[in-house]
């Protein structure tokens, strides 16, 4: 017996996100968590990229320049060029900036645990001994020790850069760019995010290159993922958002393999996206029915 082919069904555009209205709702929000957790500063890591740069824009319309510290975090490979373009994120927004140089960091930790695949210590050059995944998983939790240490050092909340699109398919390191205190693009997918870096006014050069995390020479998130941010966010909104079966998203003119990698990925990095499970020995449990908001008696709240 054949399986029945489903009917043709129209495939959903992207939501044309309103950039004006949906710019005020994250400042409104970022201003909300700072008011319930009782800071008043923010600290950002800067990389020259589009996403980092709208969190900038949108941290100082909420705290105000004089309040936010960008990071700069380069490594030895990363480009001379996204190092330019923070810079340009600086001078444009006017806020604090600090330079930390994590390759005296990398590098070494690298040489120590040695070869990926035999675990065995090498002489020579951490980048040519460690995979590129590690190396880049390493690179982007060494970001996440600066971004805290400073953090306190400006007593700040450390405010992410990951957006939606990144979250769903677990594009991101744990305890690395996905750690942060909140997240202000977190639910943008990529391709809508351009449209309120331009309101916001962060620089066309900026907007307009191609995304890459800067973790080797040449690498970019379209060819590491190997398809398309406009493919990839319109199938996640399809099978997220519309919470369309792999059929019908096939039926709506969606590549089958495509779906199916996307639906397999987003199952896959669920984990990745949750707090830790914990054991319940008790009557109340931290994370299960001991659940409190942030704003509460006893909390770092000021007023």
């Amino acid at each position: 017996m054949t399986a029945r082919r489903p009917a043709h069904v129209e495939l959903p555009p992207l939501p044309v996100i309103d950039p004006v209205t949906t710019a005020d709702l994250i400042v409104a929000f970022i201003r909300s968590q700072m008011a319930q957790t009782g800071f008043g500063r923010l600290v950002v890591g800067l990389s020259g990229g589009v996403d980092s740069a709208t969190v900038a824009f949108l941290a100082t319309r909420a705290v105000g320049a004089e309040n936010l510290l960008a990071v700069r975090m380069p490594y030895r490979a990363s480009s001379p060029a996204s190092e330019a373009d923070a810079l340009k994120v600086v001078q444009a927004l006017g806020c604090r900036t600090a330079l930390v140089e994590i390759t005296p960091m990398v590098d070494p930790l690298l040489a120590l645990m040695g070869d990926p695949q035999d675990g065995k210590p090498r002489d020579g050059d951490p980048l040519d001994d460690a995979a590129p995944v590690r190396r880049g998983n390493v690179m982007a939790r060494q970001r996440m020790i600066v971004l805290y240490d400073k953090s306190v050092e400006f007593d700040g909340l450390v405010a992410g850069t990951s957006n939606k699109t990144e979250a769903l398919l677990g594009y991101g390191t744990q305890y690395g760019d996905m750690a942060a205190a909140l997240m202000p693009i977190g639910d943008l997918y990529k391709t809508q995010l351009r449209a309120i870096a331009e309101h916001l006014g962060v620089p066309p050069e900026i907007v307009a290159k191609p995304p890459s995390a800067d973790l080797w020479p040449g690498q970019s998130d379209e060819g590491e993922l190997g398809r398309t941010y406009e493919e990839l966010d319109r199938t996640l909104f399809a099978l997220v958002d519309r919470r369309w079966t792999v059929d019908r998203c096939v039926a709506a003119g969606l590549d089958r393999d495509l779906v199916e990698w996307v639906a397999a990925r987003v199952a896959r990095m669920e984990y990745k996206r949750q707090m830790p499970p914990v054991a319940k020995i008790s009557l109340r449990t931290p994370g299960i029915d001991h659940l409190y908001p942030r704003r509460r008696p006893g909390s770092r709240r000021t007023t």
